[in-house]
């Protein structure tokens, strides 16, 4: 375990590593940021958004898709200015003022996967979408905190959570388009041990590692949804991880400082960026795809 990046975000989420252009990039939505840093470099990059952003997927080697709290927006990143390199791709719940985007990820078939919530966390008021192709489609509705959003490595399921809840549902996908099939199934209730969920990957075993918020640790589940094994974080919340590095052995977790005392910011490296070697290797993001249906 070693500190990754020790710049402290308010709510850091949304790690991405970029398998093309081996970098990490996350977000504090908070302060409406997004950073960027190579493996064993101490420069850093950050682009400043008028607006809160939260989660991405990779275009192309010069560009990725950002979920922002009105749009997702297809963003150049050959350059570390806004302005002037944004198009915006689709509306994003552009007429409730009160949402943002929360956690997202690219899909096995090129779909984007992005949350919605209240930003003062208001029950019910978020959902999940997808854009595919084009379209931009509700998935799941009257959700609180949607988090967790992740697949697995043969393409079979999604998984998801609204924090509050503090269940995670299983959402077997059709394996042609990635449209989910029937409805989501229960797959971990962390309601007897009072454990909140919040981001989550799967790796190429099959295992489901998620950020655990307020318990200072990553915990990992067997694809049959039992407790494997959990790793300490050195702060009470961390938020979200994402393997990277060359062999994907290599797993970064942001969190967040939000909420927290001042003894407490004082006693932990709060809402910095860490990373932890592990022997389980991961899986690679995969690519969104732009483009209409013909």
């Amino acid at each position: 375990m070693q500190i990754f990046d020790s710049t402290p975000c308010q709510l850091g989420e949304g790690p991405l590593w970029h398998p093309l252009n081996q970098e990490l990039y996350w977000f504090d939505i908070l302060a409406k940021k997004m950073f960027r840093k190579r493996l064993n470099s101490q420069k850093i990059d950050q682009w400043q958004f008028n607006e809160h952003v939260s989660a991405a997927a990779w275009i192309d080697q010069d560009h990725l898709l950002i979920a922002s709290e009105s749009a997702l927006i297809k963003l150049n990143i050959s350059g570390v200015h806004c302005d002037n390199s944004q198009q915006i791709i689709c509306p994003l719940e552009a007429d409730i003022p009160n949402n943002r985007s929360n956690d997202g990820r690219a899909d096995p078939w090129g779909g984007f996967w992005i949350g919605t919530m209240d930003k003062q966390a208001k029950s019910a008021a978020g959902g999940i979408y997808r854009y595919y192709l084009g379209e931009l489609v509700a998935l799941k509705t009257q959700l609180s905190i949607p988090n967790s959003i992740c697949f697995t490595a043969n393409k079979q399921f999604a998984y998801y959570t609204d924090t509050r809840e503090q269940i995670i549902w299983r959402q077997q996908l059709d394996l042609q388009a990635g449209w989910p099939i029937g409805e989501a199934e229960l797959f971990i209730d962390l309601r007897p041990q009072n454990l909140n969920p919040d981001g989550a990957i799967c790796d190429r075993q099959g295992n489901l590692w998620v950020a655990q918020w307020g318990a200072s640790r990553i915990a990992q589940y067997s694809a049959k949804g039992q407790f494997l094994q959990a790793i300490s974080i050195p702060t009470a919340q961390p938020t979200c991880p994402a393997f990277g590095a060359t062999n994907f052995t290599k797993m970064f977790v942001t969190s967040a400082s939000q909420g927290l005392s001042d003894t407490e910011l004082t006693a932990q490296p709060a809402g910095q960026t860490f990373c932890i070697d592990l022997k389980v290797p991961g899986l690679a993001e995969h690519p969104v795809i732009l483009g209409k249906k013909i």
